[in-house]
């Protein structure tokens, strides 16, 4: 059940991340904001914690292939950030314990991550020419608000459900 379950999720998580940005764009609240969602990093990272890292790693590779090739035009970026976020949200998740309140604060930190070395990324290779002050304005806080409504909505479900796929691999 696990492998079929958990696939279908981050599929899920994937592709709602599309959805979003096509259902509810920034123009409809007349801003010029940019609203990134994250809820595939979010997901994975709660994989990290709750499951294993071993599990968070290996799907952060597999769906930052994917977010490359589906979404960007540079393969690689996410490929690299995907999996090297989830390594580091291992070992700061064994310093700090695993409550739900400190997961979420970190998956919040891990999207600021995200967000900033992507676009770090981009400045270094010139296709972004916007400066830091504007980015963290734009782009950044409004997409820090938007994961934040989503990782209070989906912290619980997520613990929830990664913690019973533990307890399903520790049985099998």
């Amino acid at each position: 059940m696990i492998r079929f379950l958990l696939p279908a999720m981050f599929a899920f998580l994937f592709i709602l991340e599309s959805l979003f940005v096509e259902l509810l764009p920034a123009e409809l609240f007349n801003s010029d904001r940019i609203l990134a969602p994250h809820f595939l990093m979010v997901g994975i990272l709660f994989l990290t914690a709750y499951l294993s890292p071993k599990h968070g790693i290996m799907y952060g590779f597999i769906f930052g292939l994917l977010f490359d090739v589906v979404y960007t035009e540079i393969i690689g970026i996410y490929l690299f950030m995907f999996p090297f976020i989830a390594y580091l949200f291992t070992y700061m998740i064994r310093v700090l314990q695993t409550n739900v309140l400190i997961v979420s604060l970190l998956s919040l930190i891990g999207v600021a991550l995200l967000e900033t070395g992507v676009y770090q990324m981009m400045h270094l290779i010139k296709i972004t020419d916007l400066d830091f002050n504007a980015y963290v304005k734009i782009r950044l806080v409004p997409t820090l608000i938007l994961n934040l409504a989503f990782i209070v909505i989906a912290a619980y479900p997520f613990k929830r459900q990664f913690e019973n796929a533990a307890d399903r691999l520790r049985n099998d």
